[in-house]
């Protein structure tokens, strides 16, 4: 029982903690979206605009459902998608120190995908 309890604490401090910081990265980039401005990198060969929409997904909209714990497995998933982008293709020539935050965030995310969201959350409900 003290475990159980110890686990789903855990999965709710790892699942909002990691996307409360992922929003940071994330609401300026729906600040520019809802601006219309398209302006944005394109390290997929899709377009800036899809890219953009997509980054604005995974940063924005997914962790604010992962913090609610709602469809919280798959949304885990697109941010997860998003970090490996970012530290294998966007920098995948910098030093390690430049490429960490993505890779951390890209362990959270798979962790959370995999784990779910524990008894704290609206899955749960």
């Amino acid at each position: 029982m003290k475990n159980a309890i110890f686990n789903d604490l855990g999965l709710a401090l790892l699942r909002i903690g990691a996307s409360a910081l992922l929003l940071t990265h994330g609401f300026p980039k729906f600040q520019k979206l809802i601006s219309g401005n398209l302006e944005f990198g394109d390290p997929i060969g899709i377009g800036a605009a899809p890219t953009l929409f997509l980054a604005v997904l995974a940063e924005f909209i997914c962790p604010i459902l992962i913090i609610l714990g709602y469809k919280t497995r798959w949304a885990a998933v697109f941010p997860a998608v998003t970090m490996v982008v970012a530290a294998f293709i966007v920098h995948a020539q910098d030093a390690m120190d430049v490429k960490e935050k993505a890779l951390l965030f890209l362990m959270a995310f798979v962790c959370i995908s995999l784990l779910g969201p524990g008894k704290y959350s609206i899955d749960k409900k």
